[in-house]
């Protein structure tokens, strides 16, 4: 298929990722702002904290950026996005297991700018009648895998298929990771429900999110730094499932 730039036609995420790696300053930008807020979405429900969650946003970019030349292309770009935000999130919530506290994910509701959770304590009690904190709290609470196959099913609204390709696992373990991050808050939230086994609801999808970080006009390495293996020597997450 001739992938080349038609005028007047929108460059694909493809185009885009190759005229990255060729050396046009540009492209990725276009490509991040492209995709920005679902990326940021999903950092910022999985982190639940905003200075966290942009925090990985920005290593993940950079890990992309670095990257770009070894994407062989096996799965969208978008795809390939994603499980690289998503593994910079993982990374960071396993590093921060061993604190005594839990951060909470941020609760603004789409168009409320300017208030957010923020903080790392755990919350002051709260009434019953704050149901969707005590949800956002239970679900800063699961296991890391679990939380994540939530967020991109549950939150985010992605099919199990593509959240299978995003995690690098198969179906069956996204549906198994859900149900069982679902059984886990339908327990630590049953007295929410009197009567009811039903899984609670989780946070609604974030539509747009407010305070999404920026990136500066062209990359943020040189194009020569393009496709370096510098980091780790642990399996580079970024690199594509076979």
């Amino acid at each position: 298929m001739d992938e080349r730039a038609v005028p007047g036609v929108e460059a694909s995420d493809i185009e885009l990722l190759r005229a990255h790696v060729a050396g046009d300053r540009n492209a990725f930008t276009t490509l991040f702002h492209r995709h920005r807020d679902r990326l940021w979405a999903v950092a910022l429900r999985t982190l639940g904290d905003r200075e966290e969650a942009a925090d990985a946003l920005q290593d993940a970019l950079l890990s992309a950026h670095r990257a770009a030349a070894r994407f062989r292309g096996d799965s969208a770009v978008t795809t390939w996005l994603h499980r690289i935000v998503v593994n910079a999130c993982l990374d960071r919530i396993r590093r921060r297991q061993t604190h005594a506290t839990v951060p909470l994910p941020d609760g603004v509701p789409a168009g409320e700018p300017g208030h957010h959770t923020g903080g790392v304590e755990l919350a002051a009690p709260v009434r019953d009648h704050d149901t969707a904190l005590v949800v956002r709290q239970a679900l800063a609470e699961l296991p890391a895998e679990q939380r994540a196959a939530l967020i991109l099913v549950d939150v985010q609204g992605y099919p199990v298929a593509e959240v299978a390709r995003i995690l690098g696992v198969a179906e069956g373990t996204v549906k198994s990771r859900c149900a069982r991050g679902r059984a886990r808050l339908a327990a630590r939230l049953g007295h929410l429900r009197t009567g009811s086994t039903d899984a609670p609801e989780v946070p609604r999808p974030v539509n747009r999110a407010a305070g999404v970080p920026r990136v500066t006009s062209g990359n943020p390495r040189a194009p020569e730094g393009v496709g370096s293996t510098s980091g780790p020597s642990r399996r580079d997450p970024n690199q594509e499932e076979t």
